[in-house]
């Protein structure tokens, strides 16, 4: 049932290596106008809580005329989330959204029955390179959640709050930390950390997930006495109790996590805890049942089946 390409994934580590119990390393997925570092899924370690999908994109500089475009396609069951570093990427979907996302800013997007949406630079105003820079993550909606009704909802960075003390900064793209609650809504109990520490500081993670990863953006980390490279996931052990961070090196790192929500078939675009369902959606498509984009009539063509 599973026709995305999983990123591999190192063997369970031992037991001395303390909390870190597995390192994912991405690979690189061609998505057309440009490459990404995809982490998840892994075929060791399929989700992390109710995250199913994570995408690395970039840093990219973009020259003129030079955009990221990604045409309209289709979701289901599941709750697309866009962060950027660096750059802007414009949201269209099949309900009529038009929304431009800054760095720092959150699109949340949760398909639920069924959404198309397309995602693009657009160069107007920028006479001259720029970088383009950000994770895209897919929680998988909850049973009983994954028809809800599709919908959209922006976060621009200035509502995205921080937590910071000597060497140490905590935005808190979803959940809360340190007594700091986003206000990012999902369906899926979720915690989702953009982190950035100086050489040598440290932070301990005090995050009530059953699942708990961290992703080095930049830098390198150690978890324990376990070394954490730059382009590596590693899953922690929830019976550790508390990880503690510490940067090597001026870093950034994602962490990632929540409670899991049972298994889920994906394939494509597509999320389900059924398999027929992923196959229904699949016909839906191909036979133009979506609901159309309101001004976009390019589409991206369902992928031929793998041999």
């Amino acid at each position: 049932m599973m026709a995305c390409t999983y990123a591999p994934a190192l063997d369970r580590l031992p037991e001395a290596h303390g909390s870190v119990v597995l390192l994912i390393e991405p690979r690189m997925r061609d998505l057309g106008s440009f490459s990404v570092r995809r982490v998840l899924p892994a075929a060791a370690q399929p989700m992390v809580g109710p995250f199913i999908f994570f995408d690395h994109l970039g840093p990219y500089n973009l020259w003129i005329g030079q955009e990221v475009n990604i045409r309209p396609h289709p979701h289901i069951g599941l709750t697309a989330v866009t962060y950027l570093f660096e750059g802007d990427l414009v949201h269209r979907d099949s309900l009529g959204n038009v929304q431009r996302i800054h760095a720092g800013g959150i699109n949340v997007m949760t398909a639920g029955r069924g959404i198309v949406h397309s995602e693009r630079t657009e160069a107007w105003g920028f006479p001259h390179i720029r970088t383009f820079h950000g994770i895209q993550a897919w929680l998988a909606l909850p049973e009983g959640m994954e028809d809800t009704l599709p919908s959209f909802a922006h976060y621009p960075a200035a509502e995205v709050p921080c937590h910071e003390r000597s060497g140490v900064r905590v935005r808190v793209l979803i959940g809360e930390i340190f007594g700091v609650s986003s206000p990012v809504k999902t369906h899926a109990r979720a915690t989702y950390l953009d982190v950035e520490l100086q050489a040598q500081t440290l932070l301990t993670l005090d995050v009530m997930a059953k699942e708990l990863a961290v992703y080095v953006v930049r830098g390198r980390v150690h978890c324990g006495n376990f070394p954490i490279s730059q382009g590596t996931m590693a899953l922690l052990d929830d019976s550790a109790g508390l990880s503690t961070l510490r940067a090597s090196e001026p870093s950034r790192v994602i962490v990632i996590g929540g409670d899991p929500v049972g298994e889920r078939h994906i394939w494509w675009n597509f999320v389900s805890s059924s398999a027929l369902r992923i196959d229904q959606a699949k016909k839906d498509w191909k036979n133009d049942c979506f609901l159309a984009m309101p001004t976009d009539c390019e589409f991206i063509p369902l992928p031929a089946p793998r041999p």
